[in-house]
């Protein structure tokens, strides 16, 4: 068993390999082509290269489980044709015992997609939002209109509420508005900076303008009668540091996708926001996916092994193929699906990430169990239902 299991590993492998490099080199031409109007002056070819090497770690991630549903079915249809299939199941192997056999080669794809999720993809999204910043400064993620906004509580019950127009390399941003309010939700100072610099627990501010707000103002302004005392104070300070939440990990964890970040980024970006009193479903939703994320491969493994295992009579190794791509195409739209709807109906995380999971995996095996026992079925309806058997046989 350990020889076939050995042969059955190295033509998986290799099948998926071919897809993945095929799907990616696709997925990665369509890119530049689409990219291509950014060429000019400042953003050369030589850098929409580099932004797209940055950016196959990322597809990598993304089309792995489907990459391996279609080599997987694409190696076993091959095997299934040249009979060599049908001896495992002569030497008294069974469809379970050969799915068994598939879960336990798929664990080293499971730790290396592991590994990606975690190590690879997260440092390559930082690296392409640097590049991004750098050399065409802007990125994407939460950015409106107006810029990026940040809410972080002092502690003492005051409020600061942040917006930054541009988002450098190192911590370093421009264009900043700062807010700050009292316990009652008044606002105290309004301050302006041309520069800034997120460090560790600190952030320190550059040509600030600083308006300081009296904190009789709110009375001041409900009276009628007029007052002599200015109610604001402007004064332009070189430069001020704050005690801050923000770090340049959690900056740049507003630009990134929350399913692109590793796990233990995730969790210290939803405690921020949870201690901000901030939204944290899609955050909460994504750590549950990429937890879930490793054992998709198992899924799509088990979606395989039932159109692999078809005889060949069935079906051509190209109708299986094609099965396997609809498939996986269904199964991700599966999930994008759970994704809206559970957002939108607020659904506890664990649902969103693990039921299409769990869905596709009963279905898998259910189609196996009924293959392996097509005979007792068949009986069974021709016991309860003696006019489904065929008259010309």
């Amino acid at each position: 068993m350990r020889t076939s299991r050995r042969y059955l590993a190295l033509e998986i492998y290799r099948s998926s390999a071919v897809v993945l490099i095929a799907l990616v080199g696709l997925f990665t031409f369509f890119a530049l082509i689409e990219d291509l109007d950014n060429v000019g002056t400042k953003f050369t070819l030589l850098n929409l290269f580099y932004m797209q090497a940055l950016a196959l770690p990322t597809r990598l991630y993304e089309l792995l489980p489907i990459g391996l549903l279609i080599g997987a079915v694409l190696a076993l249809a091959g095997l299934a044709q040249r009979n060599e299939l049908v001896i495992l199941r002569v030497s008294g192997v069974s469809g379970i015992a050969l799915l068994k056999t598939l879960w336990i080669i798929t664990i080293p794809m499971v730790v290396g997609a592991f590994l990606l999720s975690e190590i690879v993809t997260p440092a390559a999204e930082i690296k392409s939002s640097e590049a991004s910043l750098t050399l065409l400064g802007k990125a994407g993620g939460g950015r409106l209109n107006s810029g990026y906004w940040f809410k972080e509580s002092d502690g003492q019950g005051s409020t600061r509420i942040i917006n930054i127009a541009q988002l450098k390399v190192n911590g370093d941003v421009n264009g900043i508005t700062l807010y700050e309010f009292n316990a009652a939700q008044e606002l105290t100072h309004f301050s302006q900076a041309e520069t800034g610099t997120f460090g560790d627990g600190t952030l320190t501010l550059n040509d600030v303008v600083q308006t300081t707000v009296a904190a009789k103002a709110v009375s001041a302004l409900s009276m009628p009668e007029s007052n002599e005392q200015a109610l604001t104070q402007v004064e332009t300070v070189p430069s001020r540091t704050l005690s801050s939440t923000l770090t340049p990990e959690r900056l740049f964890a507003r630009v990134l996708t929350p399913e692109r970040m590793s796990i233990l980024d995730l969790v210290d970006y939803i405690g921020y926001l949870k201690n901000n009193h901030l939204q944290t479903d899609r955050q909460t939703v994504a750590l549950w996916r990429k937890i879930a994320y490793p054992f998709t491969l198992l899924v799509m493994i088990t979606i395989a092994a039932p159109i692999g295992f078809m005889q060949t009579r069935r079906g051509g190794v190209g109708t299986k193929v094609f099965v396997g791509i609809l498939l996986g195409v269904g199964f991700f739209m599966l999930n994008q699906l759970a994704l809206n709807i559970g957002m939108l109906s607020r659904w506890a995380p664990w649902v969103t990430a693990l039921v299409p999971n769990l869905a596709a995996l009963g279905v898998a095996l259910m189609a196996l169990l009924l293959m392996e026992n097509q005979h007792n079925v068949r009986r069974l309806v021709l016991r309860h239902w003696p006019a489904a058997d065929n008259p010309a046989r």
